[in-house]
């Protein structure tokens, strides 16, 4: 006996009809027919009483009903597991990385990955969150790392990496490095260098100012820590951006907390809820292990 046998015969005795039985499987009535008296040699009983328009099953058939929607269970089963093996083995994973992000556990979870499964190639890009998410939602991302303002977004799975203040970036000299707490309004004052909008750093720095009804002036944006801190050491403006980014330009610029921003900006993995992929599951654990080691 093989598998499409017992799919047959389990469609005849589930529709009790031949025909309909025929359109479940999608081949012709003859060829059910066909099938199932193949089986029914070789098993050396007759399964389905033929001797009326109801297909109804006999003593033997009864008893081989349950056995058959085992059979294909376990088929089935079989199946799923090489599907999830063969996952693991060949793909393509996409990853989406917020502007301005340099975050090394990050990389050393697709790293991580990658050498445990050289057959799935791994896309990175990089956006502003907002469209990140949008990529996740809409499954063109598998998964992404985002900054943003308030919780992750409802609907995804999320694990949230970093959760950091504001703080001020100036250089030797500048009016707001005396030594005095710095407030938004004081920050809010200056000219501003900060990263663009969409992303978690503006869109804290952003609403808290609004919260706080200030109107600052954005003078320059650029999307990498690196670049806003260059352009405020020429004095070209403040550098809005988070106590570790802050902590790389210490020898170039004061880092001063802004003690009236108290919303911290996040940085988040963020993947779909409704995802079911072995790949994805493993980049996930990868990147758990990554930022528990961090």
């Amino acid at each position: 006996m093989d598998l499409r046998q017992l799919e047959y015969f389990v469609a005849v005795a589930e529709e009790a009809n031949f025909t309909r039985a025929a359109e479940r499987v999608r081949i012709s009535q003859s060829g059910v027919s066909a099938q199932i008296r193949r089986l029914e040699r070789e098993l050396g009983a007759e399964l389905i009483d033929r001797s009326t328009r109801v297909a109804t099953l006999t003593a033997a058939g009864e008893a081989a009903l349950e056995p058959a929607r085992a059979a294909l269970a376990a088929a089935g089963t079989v199946s799923r597991a090489v599907g999830e093996v063969a996952g693991l083995i060949r793909g393509r994973l996409v990853a989406g990385m917020v502007i301005g992000c340099t975050v090394v556990p990050f990389f050393e979870a697709l790293a991580a990955f990658h050498r445990a499964h050289h057959g799935v190639d791994i896309s990175l890009l990089e956006d502003n969150s907002e469209r990140l998410v949008e990529g996740v939602r809409a499954g063109a991302i598998d998964l992404a790392l985002i900054g943003t303002a308030t919780a992750p977004p409802a609907g995804l799975n999320a694990l949230t990496i970093v959760s950091e203040r504001l703080v001020a970036l100036v250089p030797p000299g500048h009016p707001l490095a005396t030594g005095r707490p710095v407030t938004l309004a004081a920050v809010a004052d200056q000219p501003i260098v900060c990263m663009p909008e969409g992303t978690g750093i503006r869109t804290v720095f952003d609403q808290s100012c609004a919260a706080a009804g200030l109107a600052p002036r954005i003078a320059l944006q650029a999307s990498a820590a690196g670049a806003i801190a260059d352009l405020a050491a020429r004095g070209l403006g403040v550098a809005v951006l988070t106590e570790s980014m802050a902590g790389r330009f210490a020898d170039r610029l004061t880092a001063l907390p802004i003690v009236d921003a108290e919303t911290p900006a996040l940085l988040a993995l963020v993947w779909a809820a409704t995802a079911n992929r072995p790949a994805l599951s493993e980049l996930v654990r990868h990147g758990r292990a990554a930022f528990a080691g961090a």
